[in-house]
């Protein structure tokens, strides 16, 4: 693996997935195992433990090159694998009024940079850091059992 470049910790899960794959078939050697036993296990993946696409996807790539390039055994991978379902990703849209609802709900400081994120598309991300810069502060300035007291706030910019 590491003569095609693939990294230290793609190396590491290969060889995780590879353990589980032959104790999963009750410790056999990989030479005696074949598509249908490679099929049984993704698809255990998928409805037994109910892994994500990706993860599965994951354990078939490196089961994939166990096979190809450490046995040089050519592998194909039917339709017999029951394979995870992806997500369906629905954008989270909220209506105009909906927006203007919550800027009136915010006060002070927060409604205005609430408003410049909204009319400049600024990303949530960065809300949210602000925002946490912000009550991170007010928890600093509070200090310890209560006293008021004013401390530089640290940030990463």
């Amino acid at each position: 693996m590491r003569v095609r470049r693939y990294s230290r910790r793609t190396e590491d899960v290969y060889v995780r997935w590879v353990r589980r794959y032959v104790g999963f078939h009750g410790r056999r050697h990989p030479t005696e195992l074949a598509e249908p036993e490679i099929a049984a296990f993704l698809s255990m993946l998928a409805e037994e433990r109910s892994v994500a696409a990706g993860t599965q996807n994951q354990a078939l790539a490196a089961l994939l090159f166990l096979y190809r390039h450490v046995l040089d055994t050519p592998i194909a991978i039917g339709r017999g694998v029951v394979r995870a379902k992806r997500p369906k990703r629905v954008p989270v849209v909220m209506t105009e009024e909906e927006v203007w609802l919550v800027l009136r709900g915010l006060a002070g400081s927060e409604r205005i940079a609430a408003m410049l994120m909204y009319g400049s598309g600024s990303l949530a991300a960065l809300a949210c850091r602000i925002f946490c810069d912000r009550a991170a502060a007010e928890l600093r300035a509070l200090g310890r059992n209560r006293i008021p007291r004013i401390a530089p706030c640290h940030t990463n910019r």
